[in-house]
């Protein structure tokens, strides 16, 4: 089955202190039954780190998970949050934005 969100998509962020900032999908991270999504520049924590053999240490920032379900895909067209449709094209599956109807892969 072809996931809605992937790696390197425009995704905007729909709830929580980070709401309404927009970030590309670093990695997608899957388990059992949680999917979650790293996204650049959103639910950034800081994280002290001991000085060891090829690091220096220090305060450094860090991306953590966010839950698939709190994130939407940016639609090309408009630039605003929009679901996800799969046609088939030329023999090959293919995502779209339902709002504009453009293809995003």
């Amino acid at each position: 089955m072809s996931a809605k969100i992937r790696s390197g998509d425009d995704v905007i962020i729909l709830t929580g202190r980070d709401r309404g900032k927009i970030g590309k999908v670093i990695k997608v991270v899957t388990c059992d039954t949680k999917k979650k999504a790293i996204v650049s520049g959103v639910n950034v924590y800081k994280r002290h780190t001991k000085p060891k053999a090829g690091n220096s240490g220090g305060i450094l920032d860090k991306e953590l998970p966010i839950d698939i379900s709190n994130v939407a895909i940016v639609d090309p067209k408009y630039k605003a949050s929009t679901r996800i449709g799969f046609k088939v094209m030329d023999g090959k599956k293919v995502r779209f934005a339902k709002v504009s109807g453009e293809i995003i892969d």
